[in-house]
């Protein structure tokens, strides 16, 4: 599973891991919501900490997928997860949160970096709208 949750203490710890880059893939978008889901199950939990493995945050939407078209569950339907979860949830930042990326990272309730991350909506310099419409 490419969302999966691990607990220390009164945190969860999300991880995304999905090498190179931490694209938001399908099977990624999937691990994220039913992570989401658990962890405000588990009264245990009392906050989140939503990290990627690897050199980097999320890197934005999986290209090798525009080709098939929209497959449920969207970013949006990411971004509602965790903006409307029970828990606190803290965006761990490094490397770089482009794009659809930087929207999960928005959807938090805080985030934090690492000094040398890079953030962005690179796709507007293009005239396109964020994909979770930013």
């Amino acid at each position: 599973m490419q969302g999966t949750i691990e607990k220390r203490g009164s945190i969860g710890i999300i991880w995304i891991d999905n090498p190179p880059v931490n694209a938001i893939s399908h099977a990624v978008r999937q691990g994220l919501i039913s992570a989401v889901e658990t962890a405000a199950a588990d009264d245990e939990i009392e906050a989140l900490v939503l990290a990627c493995r690897g050199r980097t945050f999320m890197a934005g939407a999986d290209i090798t997928e525009f080709e098939g078209g929209p497959k449920p569950p969207g970013l949006g339907d990411v971004v509602d997860a965790l903006s409307n979860s029970p828990k606190l949830i803290v965006a761990a930042l490094h490397g770089t949160a482009f794009g659809g990326g930087l929207e999960v990272a928005l959807a938090c309730n805080y985030r934090i970096s690492l000094a040398a991350g890079k953030i962005g909506l690179p796709e507007v310099k293009l005239g396109l709208i964020p994909g979770a419409q930013g």
